[in-house]
């Protein structure tokens, strides 16, 4: 098991290193389909993380077609994360919300874990790089609400460093009111950046009570969608003890993952390919990424 872990994490790291490339609003990732990653959460009826399944409990299907499974991990596995701070005007107070938020998070991580810390407004700054200390660099404090929104380009830039990590879990974490006003990329761009890296996307609602309803409603679906298609969660405008509970959750979410691969039987077409994970115990919940785009054969 160990050996064959050892070759899966090579096999990731040299096809998610060829794929990235920093650019324009033409770059595309792609997924080296000789392997597919996925990790996931399993969740009871009450929301508890359910530990104990084995490799024989799961299935993967892609596009319907059952697929044969070369590695499976149950073990708390440590992680990479890219904390992604929304300091762009329509942020205003909240940045002081958001900036504890990430302290937060980082007060929750483990010794084997690892941390970035960027901000983003009209452009994508690195506030804190790749650490596993729970302290906070001075540069954190003196971020201001300013500028335009660069969300889709901020989460393709998280995607990218994260794909330089050796980790197999990998996340990005995103404290926005979600309004993107200038990125160079889509979000549908951002979304396959983050697949490509196997990276889930934690999005938390930073949006203003005052903010006019239709257009929460529309920041709101934005970072949902980023959520939803890449295994991670939603959570609501948080505050107090939510806000607290929300980071404890993430942060031990990410520790007790399944991690589970696979050599697909479909060919690298360049196309998207739909991913279902099923598990065979009754009334359980299971929450990944919905799908990749498979590298073309050149």
């Amino acid at each position: 098991m160990k050996a064959l872990a050892r070759v899966l994490t090579a096999a990731i790291c040299i096809a998610v290193s060829a794929l990235y490339a920093a650019g324009q609003d033409d770059d595309v990732y792609t997924v080296d389909s000789s392997v597919v990653v996925l990790n996931a959460t399993v969740a009871d009826s009450a929301g508890r993380h359910v530990e104990g399944l084995t490799r024989n409990q799961f299935k993967v299907f892609e596009d319907g077609v059952q697929q044969e499974l070369n590695f499976f991990a149950a073990e708390e596995t440590p992680f990479a994360a890219v904390i992604l701070l929304d300091t762009s005007g329509s942020m205003e107070e909240r940045v002081t919300l958001a900036r504890a938020a990430a302290i937060r998070f980082l007060d929750g991580l483990r010794s084997s874990d690892n941390a970035a810390v960027y901000s983003f407004d009209s452009k994508v700054s690195l506030v804190q790089p790749f650490s596993n200390s729970r302290d906070v660099v001075e540069k954190i404090f003196d971020l201001k609400s300013k500028g335009m929104t660069v969300l889709n380009d901020a989460i393709f830039e998280a995607a990218g460093e994260l794909g330089k990590r050796p980790e197999k879990r990998r996340a990005i974490i995103v404290l926005s009111d979600g309004e993107d006003t200038m990125s160079k990329r889509s979000d549908e761009k951002a979304m396959k950046a983050a697949l490509a890296v196997n990276a889930s996307i934690y999005t938390i609602d930073m949006s203003s009570t005052s903010m006019p309803m239709a257009q929460r409603v529309k920041s709101q679906s934005a970072l949902k969608k980023f959520a939803e298609k890449t295994g991670g969660t939603f959570v609501a405008t948080p505050g107090g003890a939510a806000m607290r509970d929300a980071f404890r959750n993430i942060v031990d979410e990410l520790g007790a993952q399944y991690t589970i691969g696979y050599a697909p039987t479909s060919k690298k077409d360049g196309k998207w390919h739909a991913l279902e994970l099923r598990v065979s115990k009754p009334g359980l919940t299971i929450r990944t990424r919905k799908g990749y785009v498979a590298q073309t054969t050149k």
